[in-house]
């Protein structure tokens, strides 16, 4: 397979998209936020002193979404048309897991969008609730499932995750 991003002479080099046609694209990205049991309910009960966890995180990763070509230089920047993160709190596990689902209409796809979203909202709980609970362990960001352009469909085969 050869890497898209590295010319004849293995030069890093931003790929040339102008040629692709308009599709749609979605990617679906998820990760986990695991912390103590208190801090949990802490966060369910919005008594983290900063303020809403998992309202900030959740804005922070649609902003993160958005500003994905600042952060890794080959992506290119996008008209991105939806970023939808959603939460769910796992008592039993301790957890917080997090879906961010973005939708383009576009020449490339948003897969690189849709993790940076997850990492910047997990980084955003680990942030809002540090002063509670040093010992969170952000884990399991991973690529779930992709639609659209060239290379077609994507769908992980197992996860950790509903």
């Amino acid at each position: 397979m050869k890497l898209t991003h590295f010319d004849d002479e293995g030069k890093a080099r931003m790929v040339d998209v102008s040629e692709k046609p308009l599709t749609k694209r979605e990617a679906i990205a998820i990760g986990s936020v695991y912390m103590k049991p208190e801090t949990i309910r802490l966060i369910k009960d919005r008594q983290i002193s900063k303020g809403d966890v998992l309202g900030v995180a959740r804005v922070s990763g649609i902003m993160a979404a958005k500003r994905t070509p600042d952060l890794i230089p080959m992506c290119h920047p996008l008209n991105i048309t939806s970023v939808n993160i959603d939460f769910d709190i796992d008592e039993n596990k301790s957890k917080v897991d997090i879906k961010t689902i973005v939708r383009i209409t576009g020449q490339t796809g948003v897969e690189m969008e849709a993790l940076t979203a997850t990492s910047v909202a997990a980084l955003t709980i680990y942030d809002m609730c540090k002063a509670v609970d040093k010992e969170m362990i952000i884990s399991e960001i991973m690529l779930l499932e992709k639609r659209g352009g060239k290379s077609g469909e994507f769908k992980r085969i197992k996860s950790n995750q509903k």
